[in-house]
Formats: C-alpha cells, sequence, structure tokens
C-alpha cells in the first residue's frame, strides 16, 4: 500500500480511474457526486494531475483524457491495491472469533463441548447443550478454556431485580430502618419465588445494614451498572440503596428492560 500513502493518493487514482472510462461528458461535477468530495477538490487534484502529466486538458476543463503514464499509474497502484486487498481476505479466512468459557472437566483440543450458564459465568463441558462450540487448546477442569464455531442458543433467563430504600442518616440511617423486613424479603427471594444470587449496597447506610444482617455483599462499586449486567446474565439481585440512589438503579434497570421491584426499607 505505498502507493496510497501520500496524501491525496487514492483520491488520484480514483480519477484517475473514472477518466480512463473515457467518458466525454464527464464533468468536476460528476466526479464531486462519485467520490464524495468537493468540486474544489476535483479540480484541485485534476490540476495536480496534468502538471504532473497523467492526463490532459483544455483550459483544465472537460473532457480530460488520460496519458499513457496515467494509465501505467493506474495500472500499477490498482495492482498495489489487490494485493493489499488479497492478504486481507486471506487474513479474515484464517482468522477465528475466539470466546472464553470456564472448563467443567479436562478438554482437549478440538473437542466439541456443551456450553451452558451458571451462576453468570459460562461454562464448557462433555455434555450435550443447546449450544455448543469448538475447544481451541488443551484446557484443564475449572480454568479459562478458548472456543470457537459457537452454534445453537445458551439458555438464559434474564434475572430480577428488588430494590429497597433505606433511610438517610439524615432521617435515621439503619436504626430508621425495617430489619425484619430486609431479611425477609432476602430469604423469600424475588417476586417470582426464585433466590437471590447477589447482594448490592449502594451508600454507607446500606452497608451497615448489610453488615447487621450478615448478608453477603457481592456488588458495591458502579452498583446501579453492575447490578444491570448481573441480572442481564441471569442473576437475581437484591440491591439495598440509600435514598435518591434508587434512581440510578431503576434507569439503568428500564434501559435494560430488566423486571424489577421497589421496596421501602423504613419502619
Amino acid at each position: 500500500m505505498k502507493a496510497f500513502k501520500k496524501r491525496g493518493a487514492l483520491t488520484h487514482f480514483q480519477i484517475l480511474s473514472e477518466i480512463s472510462k473515457q467518458d466525454p461528458h464527464l464533468k468536476q461535477k460528476d466526479l464531486a457526486n462519485k467520490l464524495g468530495i468537493t468540486i474544489q477538490a476535483v479540480s484541485e487534484n485534476i490540476k495536480t494531475l496534468i502538471e504532473l502529466g497523467y492526463i490532459t486538458s483544455k483550459d483544465g476543463r472537460s473532457p480530460y483524457k488520460i496519458t499513457q503514464a496515467g494509465i501505467d499509474k493506474v495500472k500499477k497502484d490498482a495492482i498495489s491495491l489487490r494485493k493489499y486487498s488479497d492478504s486481507v481476505l486471506e487474513t479474515m479466512n484464517h482468522y477465528k472469533t475466539i470466546w472464553p468459557a470456564i472448563a467443567k472437566e479436562d478438554l482437549k483440543k478440538d473437542d466439541i463441548v456443551g456450553l451452558f450458564m451458571d451462576d453468570g459465568v459460562l461454562y464448557a463441558h462433555k455434555k450435550e447443550e443447546n449450544a455448543t462450540g469448538v475447544v481451541l487448546d488443551d484446557a484443564e477442569a475449572n480454568m479459562d478454556v478458548s472456543l470457537t464455531n459457537l452454534t445453537g442458543i445458551i439458555d438464559m433467563s434474564v434475572g430480577e431485580v428488588t430494590v429497597i430504600n433505606v433511610p438517610t442518616i439524615k432521617n435515621g440511617g439503619s436504626k430508621a430502618c425495617d430489619l425484619e423486613l430486609i431479611k425477609n424479603v432476602y430469604e423469600k427471594g424475588t417476586n417470582s419465588g426464585e433466590k437471590i444470587d447477589k447482594v448490592a449496597a449502594a451508600g454507607t447506610v446500606s452497608r451497615a445494614v448489610i453488615n447487621k444482617l450478615e448478608l453477603p455483599l457481592d456488588i458495591e462499586y458502579a452498583a446501579p451498572q453492575a447490578t444491570a449486567n448481573a441480572a442481564r446474565k441471569g442473576l437475581n439481585v437484591l440491591a439495598i440503596c440509600v435514598g435518591d440512589m434508587s434512581k440510578a438503579f431503576t434507569r439503568e434497570l428500564e434501559a435494560e428492560k430488566i423486571k424489577y421491584n421497589i421496596i421501602d426499607g423504613a419502619k
């Protein structure tokens, strides 16, 4: 692609290519429309091509004629462009899309494996699943494995989110929370009766409530975004947040079309 490294070289090639078609009615406006540049740019490029001896023109106006030097230039640049295109296509033919997963068992190169999601993580094993892939390299159990040629559909449902809004420190903080209610919500699970997979906290009061109830704290930083991401991967999340922080959660969840409900966690 050395032929096109100089500024304007590709435009010169395109203009020469169009002129080589020997259309006597070809005008600068036509060239501008075909190449997506201004008429002024076409005029300046044609002036340069005339000075280089690649085309001839009477007073810089159409009809334009390509010279033998211009023909040789187009051929040389076209060959260069074709070689570059061929090398790109050759690379693309050997390119493989690679996906990572966790190996459920020892896997060997070229094994055809079944894929499934569990607790938000993609796993691969030798059992039959609705989605399959091909192992690229040997992998030990519980280690990462590279996969290609993924086909089928990975069984994965979108999770639900329960948002519990707790009072700010000015309004009593954790002392003003209905701790029994919050604990019951965690133990009961989602509205669909499914267990809570992850607990998120936004705000110091929320952290204090989680500490008091001895709940697992899985999501603490960028909690609204991380909660939505976890739900997209099929996890059910209990998000405890302080005051107006609930708005950040609802924005993220509504944008991702994730089911959620909000509960007042104050006494």
